[in-house]
């Protein structure tokens, strides 16, 4: 294993510095009365979310919820009792999960699956036309 030099190591926390830019994690705790998460970040702003749309968090009790741990340097929070943890500039960004879990929970995919299920004139119409001119057409390949 190679020794570290001092010049290495002035590289690696000019690395470190700069993963430390932006907002991050001054402390967090849960509100029970309005349901939300609050996170206080290090520029003064608190952001705010319900436990419900992120996953790890969703149907937790409030109990579970009442325990978080700052970590990473302000880049992460902990949920100990859930064994769940977010990352900070991933929240911020509004990526509340994994890819798999942010399609079938997010706000788009609940809407789009709630109009899919709907049930009314204009739909049952707009089928039974399609119907009289033969359904779906078939997929052509290009």
């Amino acid at each position: 294993m190679a020794e570290l030099t001092a010049a290495a190591f002035e590289e690696a926390q000019a690395r470190g510095e700069e993963r430390l830019r932006g907002p991050r994690a001054e402390s967090a705790h849960y509100d029970a009365g309005r349901n939300r998460v609050i996170v206080l970040l290090t520029t003064g702003i608190e952001v705010g979310f319900p436990p419900d749309v992120v996953e790890g968090l969703a149907g937790a009790a409030a109990a579970d919820l009442a325990e978080i741990e700052v970590e990473a340097f302000g880049l992460g929070l902990h949920f100990p009792r859930l064994d769940a943890d977010l990352y900070v500039p991933a929240l911020l960004e509004g990526i509340l999960g994994s890819k798999r879990w942010m399609a079938e929970h997010s706000p788009a995919a609940v809407l789009g699956a709630k109009g899919g299920q709907a049930r009314g004139g204009a739909k049952a119409s707009a089928a039974r036309e399609n119907g009289k001119r033969g359904g779906r057409p078939k997929k052509v390949s290009a």
